[in-house]
C-alpha cells in the first residue's frame, strides 16, 4: 500500500538466519507429517483386510482421530513448555523424537504392524502438539512488527505447500504397495528437519520462572479461560478456529466428491487439493503486500466475503454435471464446465488466506510475550475441537440425506452468518474493511515520515482538513490507532459515523454552539492522552472551501498546556478536488469525479515532533504549509 515500502519484501525473510531454518524446519515437519499419514491413510483403505478385522472406512476414521487427539490431551502442557523453556532448543528436542517416531512408524510399515502404525501415528499428532505454540510464539521474537504479516503469510504458504506435497508424495511411493521407499523417504526428511532446526536462532524463554501444571485437564481449561480474557484474541482464536473448520469440511468430502460428483478419478482428488492449497498459499503471499506490510484486520471481512460468495458459486457449479466415465486428471482439466469449479476452489482458497493471515499475526502481536505459547496451545485445542465438530457436522448432514454440492452451500451460507456475528461484537474488523476498501478503490497512498510518529506513548497528531475522509487517509497510514477530535456534525454522517463511533472518534462543538460539549471533549482528550493515545486533530477547525490552509485555533495549545506531550504534524497532498472536497461547490455531489479519480495518488507526509513547550498554532500551521508544499 505504501511508496517507500515496497522496496522491502517478505521474500527477503528466507535469505536471513532469524527466519529461514525455522521455516524449512516446520516446512519439513508438516511436509513428512503428511508423507506417513497420507501413506498410511492409502494402505489402509486397499489393504485393511490383511491387517485387522477392522473396514478400510473405520481404520481410515480411527487414523484421523488418532492423529487429532494430542491436540486435546497435550496442547496444554505444550504451551506451557514453549513459555517456559528456550525455544529453539524445544524445537531441536521436538525434531530428535520425530527421527525415533519415523523409526517406529519405518518398522510399522515393513512388517505390516497396525499396532506400530497406529502409534507411530498418534506421536507424530504429538509432535505435531509441541512444535504448534512454538511455531507461532517463535515469530514475534525474531521478526520486526511490520514483518508479522509477510512472516505469517509464508509460514501458512509453506504449511500448505507441505501439506500438498506431503500428501501428493505419500500416495505416489506406497502406490506400488512396497513399503521401502516411504521408510527411507520419512526418516530422510525427519533428519533433514533435525539439521535445519540447529540453525534456528536462540530465542529466549518468556516465562523462566512458570510451574508446569502437568495435569492436562486442569490446565486446558485454565488456558482456555486466559485465551478468553482479551476478547479480541478470544473472537480471533475462534475466527481461525472457524476457518480450520471450514477447510476440513471441504478437504475430507474431496475424495466422495471427485468421485460421485465430479466422475473423476484419484488424479481428480489430487487435482483439488492442489487448488485449493496453492489458493491458500498464494492468498497468504498476497496478505503483505494488500496491508501494507503492517497487521491489516480489514482483510478477515473481505476473506470472509471471498469465502462465501466463491462457497456459494461453488454449488451452483457443481450442480447438472453429466454423469461421465471416470476422468484422469488432463481429461478433466479439458473440460470446460469444470474450469468454473477450479476457479471457485481456488478462490477460496485464496479468500482463506487473507482471512487467517491477520488473525494469526492479531493472536500472535496482541497476547502477552509470558503467555503468548499458551494462548497458541489454546487455539490449537479450539481448533481440533472445531475439526472434529466439522467432520460430526458433516457426517449428520449427509444423514439428513444432502448431497455434498449442498453441504458446502451449507458452509457458505453458515460462513456469512459466523462473520456477521463475529463483526457485529468486534465492530474493528469491519470499521479497518471500510478503510481499507476506500484506499484500494479510490486512491494510492504514498507515505513518507510517519516514522516520526511515536511507537508507543502518547502523542497528537496535527493535519490539514482537505475533506470528509481525511481521518480515514490518516487512519489507513498510521501503525497505530489514532483517536480523531472531529465537528459533531461530521462525526455524524451516515456510515462514515459508523466508523468514528468504532475509532473512539471525540466529538467536539465550537464553544458559542455548546460551552459543555467542548469542555467535555477536552476532559475525554486529557483522559485519553494519559492513558497512552494518539490524538488527531484539524487545528483549522473546518474543510478547507478553497484549497489554502486556514489559521490554526489555538486549541491545540490548550490540549498540550493540559497535558504536554509531544505534536507530530502531518499533511495531506491530492485530495484537493477529489469526490469529498468542497472544490467547486458542496462535498459529495459531483458523482462524475469518481471515475476520473480513481486510484489517484495521495500523500501522507509527518515531519518531526514538536515538544509540548515549543507548540503555538502559528508554528504547526508553518510546519504543516511547508510539508504541504505546492501539491494540494
Amino acid at each position: 500500500m505504501g511508496g517507500h515500502d515496497s522496496g522491502h519484501s517478505q521474500y527477503e525473510l528466507l535469505k536471513q538466519r532469524r527466519f529461514l531454518p525455522f521455516f524449512l524446519t516446520q516446512f519439513l515437519g508438516a511436509f513428512n507429517d503428511n508423507v506417513f499419514k497420507n501413506a498410511l491413510i492409502i494402505l489402509l483403505a486397499f489393504h485393511a483386510g490383511s491387517m485387522s478385522g477392522l473396514s478400510a472406512a473405520t481404520l481410515s476414521n480411527l487414523a484421523q482421530a488418532l492423529f487429532i487427539l494430542p491436540f486435546f490431551l497435550f496442547s496444554a502442557t505444550a504451551g506451557q513448555l514453549a513459555d517456559k523453556l528456550e525455544k529453539s532448543f524445544v524445537i531441536r528436542m521436538v525434531k530428535i523424537a520425530e527421527i525415533a517416531i519415523m523409526m517406529l512408524g519405518a518398522a510399522g510399515l515393513y512388517f505390516r504392524d497396525l499396532t506400530l502404525l497406529l502409534t507411530a501415528l498418534f506421536l507424530m499428532g504429538l509432535h505435531s502438539t509441541v512444535f504448534g505454540p512454538v511455531k507461532y510464539a517463535i515469530l514475534p521474537q525474531h521478526l520486526r512488527e511490520e514483518e508479522i504479516v509477510g512472516g505469517n503469510g509464508l509460514v501458512e504458504m509453506g504449511t500448505f505447500l507441505a501439506i500438498l506435497l506431503g500428501t501428493l508424495l505419500g500416495g505416489f511411493l506406497i502406490a506400488g504397495g512396497s513399503s521401502g521407499p516411504v521408510s527411507a523417504t520419512v526418516l530422510a526428511l525427519a533428519v533433514l528437519g533435525y539439521l535445519t532446526s540447529r540453525w534456528v536462532p536462540h530465542s529466549p524463554s518468556a516465562a523462566p520462572e512458570l510451574a508446569i501444571n502437568w495435569n492436562p485437564f486442569s490446565e486446558t481449561w485454565r488456558i482456555l479461560a486466559f485465551v478468553k480474557q482479551d476478547r479480541t484474541v478470544f473472537l480471533s482464536v475462534l475466527g481461525i478456529s472457524w476457518f480450520w473448520f471450514l477447510g476440513a469440511i471441504y478437504l475430507t468430502q474431496f475424495p466422495v466428491y471427485a468421485k460421485e460428483v465430479l466422475s473423476g478419478n484419484e488424479e481428480v482428488v489430487t487435482v483439488l487439493l492442489a487448488l485449493f492449497s496453492v489458493g491458500v498459499g498464494a492468498g497468504s503471499l498476497l496478505c503483505e503486500r494488500l496491508s501494507g506490510r503492517r497487521i491489516e484486520i480489514g482483510l478477515v471481512p473481505f476473506g470472509s466475503i471471498g469465502l462465501t460468495l466463491f462457497g456459494m458459486d461453488f454449488f451452483f457449479a457443481s450442480t447438472g454435471l453429466p454423469a461421465h466415465a471416470a476422468y484422469g486428471a488432463a481429461a478433466f482439466l479439458r473440460e470446460p464446465a469444470h474450469w468454473r469449479i477450479l476457479a471457485d476452489l481456488a478462490l477460496i482458497g485464496v479468500f482463506g488466506g487473507f482471512y487467517i493471515v491477520p488473525l494469526y499475526a492479531l493472536v500472535q502481536t496482541r497476547s502477552e510475550a509470558s503467555h503468548r505459547s499458551r494462548v497458541i496451545a489454546g487455539n490449537n485445542v479450539i481448533n481440533a475441537l472445531f475439526v472434529v465438530a466439522a467432520a460430526l457436522t458433516a457426517i449428520g448432514l449427509l444423514a439428513l440425506g444432502l448431497t455434498i454440492p449442498q453441504i458446502f452451500l451449507a458452509a457458505a451460507v453458515l460462513n456469512a452468518f459466523v462473520a456477521i456475528y463475529i463483526y457485529a461484537l468486534v465492530p474493528e474488523f469491519l470499521m479497518r474493511f471500510l478503510i481499507w476498501l476506500l484506499m484500494h478503490t479510490l486512491y494510492r497512498l504514498e507515505k513518507s515520515g510517519l516514522e516520526n510518529i511515536p511507537e508507543s506513548g502518547p502523542a497528537v497528531l496535527v493535519c490539514n482538513h482537505v475533506s470528509y475522509v481525511d481521518a480515514l487517509v490518516i487512519a489507513a497510514a498510521c501503525p497505530r490507532p489514532v483517536r480523531f477530535v472531529m465537528d459533531h456534525r461530521i462525526f455524524r454522517i451516515p456510515v462514515l459515523s459508523f466508523i468514528f463511533r468504532t475509532g473512539r472518534a471525540i466529538p467536539i462543538a465550537p464553544g458559542h454552539e455548546d460551552p459543555e460539549a467542548l469542555n467535555r471533549a477536552y476532559d475525554q482528550i486529557a483522559k485519553a492522552l494519559e492513558d497512552g493515545d494518539l490524538i488527531g486533530i484539524f487545528p483549522e477547525g473546518r474543510i478547507t472551501d478553497d484549497g489554502q490552509l486556514s489559521p490554526f485555533k489555538p486549541g491545540v495549545k490548550k490540549i498540550v498546556d493540559r497535558t504536554p506531550v509531544p505534536v507530530v504534524p502531518l499533511a495531506l497532498r491530492g485530495l484537493w478536488g477529489s469526490f469529498f472536497s468542497r472544490r467547486e461547490g458542496p462535498a459529495m455531489t459531483k458523482w462524475g469525479r469518481i471515475p476520473k479519480r480513481i486510484f489517484s495518488r495521495v500523500d501522507l507526509v509527518a515531519a518531526a515532533p514538536v515538544p509540548a513547550r515549543e507548540v503555538s498554532p502559528e508554528r504547526l500551521q508553518g510546519v504543516v504549509l511547508d510539508l504541504r508544499g505546492d501539491r494540494l
